[in-house]
């Protein structure tokens, strides 16, 4: 069955300096993970998915992504790539910049460095919201997380918190009448969650926030070395 969703952004133009040495000469998304790059996993799971079309943001060392991901044509999909120039835009406005590829229509969005068994939310928001999120439990170095969820709404705290896979579905409704420039995607889902526009769901599967080299070592480490 095909996705829902058929138009997603991989969000790649981040300069990766927690990954320092190994992203001064090599953009994060373009690390081996389990033998290929970090983003070609992701591609590949959007693929699946259904995903015809995917946007990548590039900015730092942004020549070597087409050398190794091409127009897409090798993994089933159609990239576009959206130049942030100099400097990153940061996660809304990036989006915010590649938004007419969207044509309208809600579009998936996967951070580049994290690691997942699963693509993104496929699924449009419900009718009425402007984005759903995928949260996950809280890691050792982020144990306070971002915000809890109530049913399948997604709050400003709550009596659990949860973290922000950094995968998610949105509508382009909620980038609406934002300017472009450098800009942060929370104060946009604050907003939403005050509005009750925003839903989201708990994820348990694989994931891994891949920031720093001891965490890329050890998402890799045979089973019996954790």
């Amino acid at each position: 069955m095909s996705a829902l969703i058929t138009r997603a952004m991989i969000l790649a133009a981040g300069k990766g300096e927690r990954m320092r040495p190994l992203t001064l000469h090599t953009p994060k998304p373009l690390l081996s993970v389990f033998g290929k790059p970090l983003i070609v996993h992701h591609i590949e799971r959007l693929a699946a998915a259904g995903v015809a079309d995917i946007a990548i943001n590039i900015c730092w060392l942004k020549d070597q992504f087409l050398p190794v991901l091409g127009d897409g044509r090798a993994f089933g999909v159609r990239i576009e790539y959206f130049d942030e120039g100099d400097e990153p835009l940061e996660v809304a406005g990036g989006i915010i910049n590649a938004l007419p590829f969207f044509k309208g229509e809600p579009f998936a969005v996967v951070n580049a460095d994290v690691f997942s068994d699963s693509a993104s939310p496929l699924r449009p928001p419900a009718t009425g919201r402007l984005g759903h999120l995928m949260l996950v439990p809280n890691p050792l170095q982020h144990p306070r997380g971002d915000f809890g969820l109530e049913g399948d709404e997604v709050r400003v705290t709550g009596p659990m918190t949860y973290t922000y896979s950094g995968m998610a579905c949105f509508h382009p409704a909620l980038f609406a009448g934002v300017p472009p420039g450098r800009r942060a995607l929370k104060p946009l889902l604050l907003q939403a969650m005050q509005w009750g526009r925003l839903s989201g769901e708990r994820y348990t599967g694989l994931w891994s926030d891949v920031g720093t080299p001891d965490r890329l070592a050890a998402l890799q480490a045979p089973p019996d070395a954790h």
